[in-house]
This record gives structure tokens, C-alpha cells and sequence, in this order.
């Protein structure tokens, strides 16, 4: 055990509290106070409506800074509150942790220690359990398992345990973003914004303490997981609909094209061939007739294909606004040759206009020239990297 004088001075150097979310936990709360008041006084407790002998236990720490609810509305809301607080007594970080006695307080200067460590100051930090531990529930492990998953597919990032309650959040940087969930998922959702929102999020580990006898335990196997299921999809949907095109896009924009044709184009470690089918496939998309999706299905396809999303994001904009006149000529009149018959013509639209007939010639011929393009773009894209390529070789020998 640390010298609770050096962690203490820590703690108020980071300007840092504790939050202690609770409800029901009247075997294990005191315990979990008391470790806690080993390190710091600077204590947060949100008693979430507790019907037990809770109110009871916390009139022992009048000095400790508490918020009671009058009725149970889950832990995401009583962490929120927390947080509120947190930052109106000033506080630039909390550390939280469960009331159920599975956390050790004396784990708290890990939190500190990386804290110090880390570059940035924009870190949420999350206690790895060891899930292979004696006596931790096999459904806690696949929970997190499927957690984890989802964590990655939303972010592009990995975590080893992403529904640990044992955290540091940077207060000011949290509540600047929007949350909707009050119950257990906010713990997903609120990783999976930090991610989006560009705070650090990491793994620490921790020890985990499960002891049937005095822990209770307020997760819903079927109601939880269905709600925090939910979650997990609007959060993805929202990925790929609007987080990774933006990301893209934002980077595209930062490195300028030039840049981005010397890092991500020449400077990529891909092979050219790998490199060649991005720009094709970029170019394929970026001229077929899903507009308002050209983005999305670039990163998207480009991922299934493991090809280089940048490249194939970048080439998916061939069709600025400028040009987007002459595809749409260029793919009707593709289309029409296709048909054997003449392409729109614009002066004869009439109340007899045939719009399902020259949609079908229009998306047939879009195709048709999103192909052809994307074979010209590819092939010149690999005569060029291997020209470059071979130019390297020659400054590198000569």
C-alpha cells in the first residue's frame, strides 16, 4: 500500500474527487467509504434512492459531500449527476467507483500513477478486471466480450474491458457532450463518445473482488443487456453513418491534397496493387448512383475488402458538384448506347415523360461508366505509384 500522504497530495494536485454511486449496497458501502477516506475526503456519494439502511450509514459523513434521489433512476443518471456536481465544486477529474465492494479503493493511485504518466490530459481511463479470476460470473465475461466488440466496431479502437465501473473521467471534457441513456449502458455510451469526442480512452489494470455472500448486484440480465443492445446499435448506426465519414473527411481536409498524396497515396506502406484497387473502388462508388452514400459505402466496402479506406474515401469525391452535371449526362448517354436507344433529351418533357424508363437507362449506364472510370483511375493510379516507386529505388541505389 502507497503512502495515503503522497496519494492524497496527488489527488488534490490533479484536482481530482471520487464518486460513489450506490444503491442497496448497505453490507459493503461503509467499507468502500472508509478505503476511499484512506486516500482523500474529496468524495462524491449519489444514493440513487436506496430503500435499504444506506440514508442511515451516510449520516456518519456529514462532512462528504452527498446527493440523495428520492427514487431509483438508474446508475448512468446518478454518474451524470456526479459528474454535474464535480464540476460546479470545481473539479477537473473523478475517479468512480462501485459500492458493491468488487473494486479495491487502494487501487486509486494506479489511476494517478497513469495519469502523470500519459501526454495528454484528455483521459478516460477504465480498471481491467481479469475476467479468467476465480468467481467472476461466466456471464460477466461474455457480456464484455460482446462489449468489447462493439466498442471496436463503433470507434476503431480496443479495449480489454469496457464495463468496468472503476474509472477516471475528465470532468469538464465529459459533460461537454450529450448523453441519452440514465441506466447501465451509459457506461457504453459515454466510452464510445469520449472516443468519438477525442479523449483518450485506456485500459488499466485492476483487481476484482466477487463474494457471493455480501455483493448485490442491480444488472438485469435481460433488460439490461437488451437496452444496452440497443444502445450498441444506434451508436454503430450513427459509426458509419455520420462518425467515420467525418473523421475521414476531417483528415482528408487537415493534410490538404498534396499531403495526402504524398503520405496516404505514395508514402502508404500498402502494396501498389493494394493501393491501385482503393482508387478504383473510391472511384466506382464516387460515380455510381448512390448519392448521399458515396462516402459511407467507400470506408465501409473498403474495410470488407481490406483495402485502404483513406484512399478509397479521398477517390469517392471525384464527383464534386462540378462535375456532377457531365456524370449524369455521361452516364445517360452510356446507358441509352447500352438500351440502343437515343439518351434523354431535355427539350422533349412532356406530361407523357417516361420517368421509370430513362431511371433505369440512367442507373445502367452509371454503372456502366462508374467501371470504366474505375479501370482508367486504377490503372493510371498503378503506372503512376509504379514509376514513383521505381524512381525511389534508383535515388536509393544511385
Amino acid at each position: 500500500m502507497q503512502n495515503p500522504e503522497k496519494i492524497a497530495q496527488k489527488i488534490t494536485d490533479f484536482n481530482c474527487c471520487v464518486l460513489i454511486p450506490t444503491y442497496n449496497n448497505q453490507a459493503t458501502l461503509d467499507r468502500v467509504i472508509q478505503g476511499v477516506l484512506y486516500y482523500t475526503n474529496q468524495i462524491i456519494i449519489i444514493n440513487d434512492g436506496a430503500t435499504d439502511s444506506t440514508k442511515r450509514i451516510l449520516t456518519h459523513y456529514p462532512k462528504l459531500t452527498q446527493i440523495h434521489l428520492e427514487k431509483n433512476k438508474g446508475k448512468g443518471n446518478a454518474l451524470r449527476l456526479g459528474l454535474h456536481k464535480a464540476e460546479a465544486l470545481g473539479f477537473d477529474y473523478a475517479i468512480s467507483i462501485d459500492s458493491d465492494g468488487q473494486h479495491y479503493p487502494d487501487d486509486i493511485p494506479l489511476f494517478l500513477e497513469e495519469l502523470e504518466n500519459s501526454e495528454t490530459k484528455d483521459l478516460l481511463l477504465i480498471g481491467a478486471r481479469n475476467l479468467n479470476a476465480k468467481g467472476m460470473p461466466r456471464k460477466n465475461s461474455f457480456a464484455n466480450k460482446f462489449s468489447n466488440f462493439w466498442y471496436w466496431a463503433e470507434t476503431g479502437f480496443t479495449l480489454q474491458d469496457t464495463q468496468s465501473g472503476f474509472r477516471l473521467y475528465p470532468v469538464k471534457e465529459i459533460n461537454k457532450i450529450k448523453f441519452l441513456s440514465t441506466k447501465f449502458e451509459f457506461e457504453v455510451e459515454v466510452i464510445v463518445k469520449a472516443s468519438w469526442n477525442g479523449i483518450e480512452v485506456k485500459n488499466i489494470p485492476i483487481r476484482v473482488l466477487y463474494d457471493p455472500d455480501e455483493r448485490v448486484s442491480h444488472y438485469r440480465p435481460f433488460k439490461d443487456f437488451i437496452r444496452i443492445s440497443a444502445m450498441n446499435t444506434w451508436l454503430f448506426t450513427i459509426a458509419i453513418v455520420y462518425i467515420k465519414p467525418r473523421d475521414f473527411y476531417r483528415k482528408f481536409k487537415e493534410k490538404g491534397f498534396k499531403r495526402f498524396f504524398k503520405e496516404d497515396l505514395i508514402g502508404s506502406e500498402d502494396s501498389n496493387i493494394k493501393k491501385s484497387l482503393s482508387i478504383a473502388l473510391g472511384t466506382f462508388i464516387g460515380i455510381s448512383p448512390f448519392w448521399g452514400f458515396h462516402s459511407i459505402l467507400s470506408i465501409v466496402v473498403a474495410a470488407a475488402l481490406k483495402l485502404n479506406k483513406v484512399i478509397s474515401f479521398a477517390f469517392s469525391n471525384v464527383s464534386f458538384p462540378i462535375f456532377i452535371p457531365f456524370i449524369l449526362y455521361g452516364s445517360l448517354k452510356l446507358g441509352g448506347f447500352m438500351l440502343g436507344r437515343r439518351s434523354l433529351d431535355l427539350h422533349q418533357i412532356d406530361e407523357n415523360f417516361k420517368i421509370g424508363v430513362y431511371l433505369f437507362q440512367y442507373i445502367l449506364g452509371s454503372f456502366a461508366l462508374a467501371f470504366i472510370m474505375a479501370v482508367l483511375f486504377g490503372l493510371a493510379g498503378f503506372i503512376y505509384l509504379q514509376i514513383k516507386t521505381g524512381n525511389k529505388k534508383k535515388v536509393k541505389h544511385g
